[in-house]
């Protein structure tokens, strides 16, 4: 291009800079330096074809430069490392997400992890038309010459650079909005003003809600018939523009201009590499860095940027389904604007009969019925184009006719769509939605109103005070206009895991991949081979997000097996989060045991936690190896814990685990004897201090207790003292009402203090005035004591009854509360031991109450002492010499036939040692030697 091709272009701004800002200075600059811009990037001899993401003009405007140019090699503004995945694009239906994903980080904090960065990709955008081409097409090689997935966080501070602002207005999104999750998205042509003023400025005198709108009105219409050059040199405009105006963030500077230092290097070294002429090459980037000022720009750039190595971290590269909706979510779009672009997107193609690209084969594509258009013969490099954008910015805007049939049928529609979705609309409302339209239209100076038009004149007209269903007006519009699509990934192009969980599943006959809920009925008694595919589903729940598979009749605990279950299948809806299951291993049972030992070795990790990992291994995977190895560890951990906030969990799950493995297994694992060993060391050394603890609470001492009564008999037989556990008892001097009550129901187990006792101590606590308002706090305490002493359950009820019957109504009605949150707490466990020990006890009949008495107090009186036992030494055997047919019975039974000895009056005593001398003359000899 010759120098002087804007010259009046420039003339004329400076005129313009002198008369309205009162002489050339700031504002001439900018705006000469933005012809400078567009200047450079034309005379480019690369050629660059600046775009805008989602862009239905710039999608246009590529497939009719493909076809006019057939460039040899297409440079992608794309992440590097995505390359390979792009072929299996023709096995997906569109909307889809290409993926980079890293589960276990290094080089990044582990904080971050997991790591992921999207790059969604629809049809109406310019990357799918360069894409398609590429790749149907012999000869053409797609390079993507973007920072990888890993330099995207090693030059980000926390990957939040390419998500778009959210927009207040926008209704709460729905499921597909979150397709993408928390992932870092990656967009070819990030074009919004990054100065808030400019877009305020344009956002009001355009006067247009948002941004997406603003794009639609004044740059995709008026850009849709443009030829090349206009389109190219308007687009470089509004770069350089967004671009001089831009805030000035120092990172996001940065990383912008990395961004276009990395494009150019790699770009120059694969022109060095194959030796490829510039002019057969068309590189495709965002108009934001079309308008680059950086030393490294263009082929005949500096070669002193240096590319960082790439950290550690192994990354695994995949497509997710994506949606409009979830692409306008992440990147702060208005809500609709993707599903608008892509009507106006099949709009153009049909007014313009251009020809896009497809990929073959591409699942979910419409067959347009465009005619193929000869191929315009390529433009000469030795003509240079003209300057399109003075004409462009002097003409005045060009204003589409009023459509009458089409608002008409948008009127009619919404209206259908409405009484659908429970909304009382009827033809008025048509007519006003109509009428509304085109007052909107008016008042925005538009001949012809727009979707966003239409869009607020239907909430206007429609909504009323309360949304009937689900969806309000304004999602009814959206999708009416083109509806939210949601893309699919083919089973080809899924991850091996993805493809194994599909072939395992195969037998319950259902199409997983559809969209939607899905029943599944199993009856493992009458067709055995759905065995396997219960256990794929239950290890499903519990490694994919809720509702992707969820048990509707049927439930899985340790020691049993269901003979029937039934599930609500959703693995199409949750095809993301199957797929990412995908990049941890190749396998179910391998991400399992990985999240398993994930749980059990993390740094946060408590003897609980641990515990509920060897519950679920044993309950999910079935074996031997991974239970065995992790209950090892919960020994560690138990081993290190300093605390007492997890005996109850803790109580709980050694429990259900002890009651496993005893009806299941021979023996028990040799790590569960020696967790309850230590275990019961370990309680016993910290209950004394446990009790006066203040941050302990009087649940987990009852579950610290629960666990050395429970496990006592276990904990002698494998070599352990009786003698701690009352030593600890007898050290324990607690301050706190519940948990002194606590402690007399541990003495009361180990024998040290009798029922009379602590009934004795009850009555005491009632009959002291002083005492009484803390008496309901004794009574939590006797509540929580049921968990490790439950054969007290008849003294809690007698002692809740006599509370009941004694304490003054402004004690009483305070502690209610404390008592049934109490219960609630301890829940499943506690309160059926009370009411069925209360149905036992109190009266089933009113009629009977007034003349009941409780069975407390009829308890016998104390027995008289004993009388001195007789010196005669056979009154034991008394008995039996008075009925000996027992004992001949026995004796008959056993094969003794010995007839019945004289009574000897002499002491018997000594019987054994006359017959049997040697036992003693062995001890007398061993008792000399010590």
């Amino acid at each position: 291009m010759s120098e002087g091709t804007f010259t009046a272009l420039r003339t004329q701004l400076h005129e313009a800079a002198t008369e309205f800002a009162d002489g050339p200075g700031a504002l001439e600059g900018i705006l000469l330096g933005i012809v400078e811009d567009v200047d450079r990037a034309v005379r480019e001899p690369l050629e660059i074809f600046p775009v805008c993401h989602h862009s239905p003009a710039s999608a246009l405007a590529m497939a009719r430069r493909l076809r006019e140019k057939q460039p040899k090699v297409v440079y992608l503004e794309l992440c590097e490392d995505m390359a390979p995945l792009l072929t299996e694009l023709r096995n997906c239906r569109l909307p889809v997400a290409v993926q980079a994903f890293a589960t276990e980080v290094d080089g990044f904090p582990a904080e971050w992890s997991p790591l992921s960065v999207v790059a969604p990709i629809t049809e109406a955008s310019a990357e799918y038309q360069a894409i398609a081409y590429a790749l149907d097409t012999p000869g053409v090689e797609l390079v993507l010459v973007d920072r990888s997935s890993d330099h995207v966080y090693q030059w980000d501070a926390r990957g939040t650079e390419d998500a778009g602002p959210a927009d207040p207005d926008a209704p709460p999104a729905e499921e597909e909005a979150a397709l993408h999750g928390d992932a870092v998205g990656v967009e070819i042509g990030d074009l919004r003003p990054r100065f808030a003023e400019l877009e305020e400025h344009l956002l009001r005198h355009g006067r247009v809600r948002h941004w997406s709108e603003w794009w639609h009105q004044y740059v995709e219409l008026p850009l849709g018939d443009s030829d090349h050059d206009t389109y190219r040199q308007v687009m470089l405009l509004i770069g350089s523009l967004f671009r001089r105006l831009a805030p000035g963030d120092p990172h996001r500077v940065r990383v912008d201009e990395d961004r276009e230092r990395y494009m150019w290097t790699r770009m120059r070294e694969h022109l060095a590499a194959t030796g490829t002429d510039a002019a057969d090459c068309l590189y495709v980037c965002g108009a934001f860095h079309a308008a680059s000022r950086v030393a490294e720009f263009g082929v005949h750039g500096t070669d002193t940027f240096e590319i960082s190595p790439r950290s550690a971290t192994k990354w695994q590269h995949g497509l997710i389904p994506s949606s409009h909706a979830a692409i306008e979510a992440q990147f702060g779009l208005a809500a609709g604007s993707v599903s608008i672009a892509a009507t106006q997107w099949a709009k153009n193609i049909g007014r313009t009969r251009v020809e896009p690209y497809r990929l073959t084969g591409q699942a979910g594509v419409k067959k347009t019925r465009a005619k193929k258009t000869t191929a315009a013969a390529p433009v000469p490099s030795a003509v240079p184009p003209s300057d399109k954008l003075t004409g462009f910015l002097r003409q005045s805007p060009v204003l589409d006719p009023l459509d009458e049939a089409e608002l008409l049928g948008w009127s009619v529609e919404i209206v259908r769509a409405a009484r659908r979705a429970g909304y009382l609309a009827s033809t008025a409302d048509a007519i006003a939605v109509f009428e509304t339209s085109i007052l909107l239209a008016g008042m925005r100076d538009r001949a012809k109103p727009t979707p966003y038009d239409f869009q607020d004149a239907a909430v206007t007209c429609i909504e009323k005070d309360s949304v009937p269903g689900r969806r309000d007006v304004r999602r009814l519009v959206e999708i009416m206009m083109g509806g939210d699509r949601v893309g699919q990934v083919g089973y080809d192009a899924l991850p091996p895991l993805a493809r194994d969980v599909h072939d395992r599943l195969a037998p319950l006959n259902l199409r997983l991949q559809q969209r939607g809920v899905q029943r599944a009925l199993l009856d493992m008694a009458g067709q055995p081979e759905l065995g396997p595919c219960s256990d794929v589903l239950w290890m499903l729940k519990y490694l994919m997000p809720q509702g992707a598979a969820r048990p509707i009749m049927g439930e899985r605990k340790l020691g049993e097996r269901p003979i029937q279950e039934s599930w609500d299948l959703a693995l199409g809806t949750h095809q993301r989060a199957l797929i990412e299951l995908g990049y941890e291993g190749v396998s179910i049972e391998q991400v399992l045991e990985q999240r398993l030992r994930r749980a059990a070795y993390g740094p946060q990790a408590t003897t609980a936690t641990v515990l509920a990992a060897v519950e679920d291994a044993t309950l999910y995977l079935r074996g031997r190896r991974l239970p065995d190895e992790l209950g090892t560890r919960a020994l560690e951990v138990l081993s290190a814990e300093r605390g007492v906030d997890g005996a109850p969990e803790v109580l709980r799950r050694v429990r259900r685990l002890l009651a496993y493995y005893r009806t299941g297994e021979p023996v028990l694992p040799p790590w569960i004897e020696s967790f309850v060993k230590a275990g019961y060391a370990h309680y016993c050394t910290l209950l004394p201090t446990a009790f006066t603890d203040e941050d302990a609470t009087v649940r987990q001492v009852a579950a610290m207790l629960g666990f050395l009564f429970s496990m006592e008999g276990l904990a002698l037989s494998l070599g352990c003292d009786r003698t701690q556990l009352e030593l600890a008892v007898a050290q324990s001097h607690p301050q706190d009402p519940s948990r002194t009550a606590l402690l007399w129901a541990a003495r009361t187990h180990l024998g040290h203090l009798s029922r009379a006792d602590l009934r004795a101590r009850c009555d005491e606590l009632l009959a002291n005035p002083m005492v009484v308002p803390a008496y309901p706090r004794y009574l939590s305490g006797f509540v929580h004591a049921l968990e490790p002493v439950p054969s007290l359950t008849d003294f809690v009820v007698e002692a809740v009854s006599n509370a009941f019957g004694r304490l003054p109504d402004p004690v009483l009605l305070p502690w209610l509360p404390t008592l049934i949150t109490t219960l609630r707490s301890s829940g499943t466990e506690l309160a059926p031991l009370l009411i069925r020990e209360a149905g036992r006890t109190f009266p089933g009949r009113l009629a009977t109450l007034d003349e009941w008495v409780p069975p407390w107090r009829t308890l016998p009186q104390p027995e008289a002492p004993h009388p001195a036992r007789h010196s005669d030494g056979n009154r034991g055997a008394a008995l039996l010499t008075t009925h000996p047919a027992t004992c001949d019975a026995v004796a008959g039974l056993l094969g003794c036939d010995g007839p019945w000895e004289a009574a000897d009056p002499g002491p018997r005593g000594m019987t054994l040692a006359d017959r049997y001398p040697e036992t003693g003359a062995a001890l007398e000899v061993l008792l000399a030697d010590a």
